[in-house]
């Protein structure tokens, strides 16, 4: 398996997003003011508030009231019903995402017994909306997403080979760079879908197969994922399953939070968590700038 240099250079977009999220987490009670913010980002106030409204959809005030337990509390109720209409609409057999039809692929229990024995892995470093990610694929499909930041590109590729500990797995940049253009791009119109391949238990399938049935701008707690995925007196290997999740976005972990509307953890960070919910709640009218 062969690595790649850091990525250096000038901030991202998503960095300095990411660095004023986690400044209004720690300060919203005192109402920071569009300067303290755009100070912190090192952008003048015109350029910050450009920025973040071309990136969530919403201004940073509104932004700042999502950040509020009360507003995850509510999400979080309104979603129950909003996922009731979907299941009612013939969406359960499986999620969209912008226009994505994500369709998942378990391996089989002899590919899971042979850890990826035979298998080739391609992959590459690419940006995306919420910062850096490393995707690497099959010849069946996706079979890894994960966000990183650029001093944390040895452990992303450790943590591939982890979960495929007995495939070939090659650097190939050009070939993820088609797959992450489709991802991260807003497709207009119908999409044939994006396979994943994923190796892991059928405990652990079944619950990511109950992830794919959240749609974007909803929430839903442990308990609640439980239930739906049948397995209602198992939360906390629902949650560790959650945790456990290794495509990240398309199987949406991040829209599990806890009954209390607090976020719970995130395997890629608390504060992208917030940026994907925000980011996904602006997009489905769920917050009007």
């Amino acid at each position: 398996m062969t690595g790649t240099n850091n990525h250096r250079g000038r901030v991202t977009d998503y960095e300095r997003i990411e660095r004023a999220i986690r400044y209004l987490e720690e300060n919203y009670r005192q109402q920071p003011d569009l300067k303290a913010l755009a100070r912190g980002a090192g952008l003048s106030e015109f350029h910050f508030q450009r920025l973040f409204r071309r990136w969530a959809g919403i201004s940073p005030k509104r932004f700042l009231q999502y950040l509020t337990a009360g507003h995850a509390v509510r999400l979080l109720r309104d979603s129950r019903t909003n996922i009731e209409a979907a299941y009612d609409a013939g969406l359960s057999g499986g999620g969209r995402l912008h226009d994505l039809i994500v369709n998942l692929h378990a391996a089989t229990p002899g590919e899971y017994k042979r850890a990826g024995a035979n298998l080739t892995i391609q992959y590459g470093f690419h940006a995306s909306p919420f910062g850096e990610c490393l995707i690497a694929v099959t010849a069946r499909g996706v079979c890894h997403l994960g966000f990183v930041s650029p001093a944390d590109r040895r452990a992303a590729l450790a943590e591939l080979a982890a979960e495929w500990p007995r495939a070939r797995i090659e650097e190939a940049p050009r070939a993820t760079a088609q797959v992450a253009r489709r991802l991260f791009a807003r497709v207009n119109g119908g999409s044939p879908g994006v396979d994943l391949l994923v190796r892991g238990t059928n405990f652990q399938i079944k619950v990511w197969e109950a992830l794919l049935r959240i749609p974007p701008g909803a929430v839903v707690s442990y308990e609640d994922l439980a239930q739906r995925a049948r397995i209602p007196r198992a939360t906390r290997a629902v949650a560790n399953a959650v945790a456990h999740n290794p495509v990240a976005w398309l199987i949406p972990c991040h829209r599990v939070i806890r009954k209390s509307g607090a976020l719970g953890g995130y395997r890629w960070g608390e504060t992208r968590k917030q940026a994907l919910l925000a980011w996904e709640a602006a997009r489905a009218g769920d917050i009007k700038s």
